[in-house]
């Protein structure tokens, strides 16, 4: 007697295998959507802005990085977690710091 396989269990496995790499770029995603949008008020002449939102999306991959893992933090993961958080905390509060205490400049 052989066993068969229903053909929900069949499409359900593959649904999830096609699930998974979109769910490993979402960390990615949200950091890259934080960048762009920092990017965009920079564009536009609002570069205060845009250099906190740089930040903040720093501050968020250094987040993300400690409390994902190595498989679900999939493409903010550069090197081991204690330095991935390290060197994207204290990047994101260098621009941080930078962008909120800097006045003036030709920018206004």
């Amino acid at each position: 007697m052989t066993v068969q396989t229903r053909p929900s269990q069949a499409a359900e496995g593959r649904s999830r295998r096609w699930r998974r790499p979109a769910i490993v770029h979402l960390p990615f995603g949200l950091v890259a959507a934080f960048a762009v949008a920092g990017l965009v008020r920079i564009v536009q002449y609002h570069w205060r802005q845009g250099a906190v939102l740089l930040g903040v999306a720093l501050v968020v991959a250094a987040a993300l990085r400690l409390v994902l893992s190595d498989e679900r933090a999939g493409l903010i993961v550069i090197r081991s977690r204690p330095v991935d958080a390290l060197l994207y905390s204290g990047l994101g509060a260098a621009v941080l710091f930078i962008a909120l205490t800097i006045t003036g400049g030709p920018f206004g």
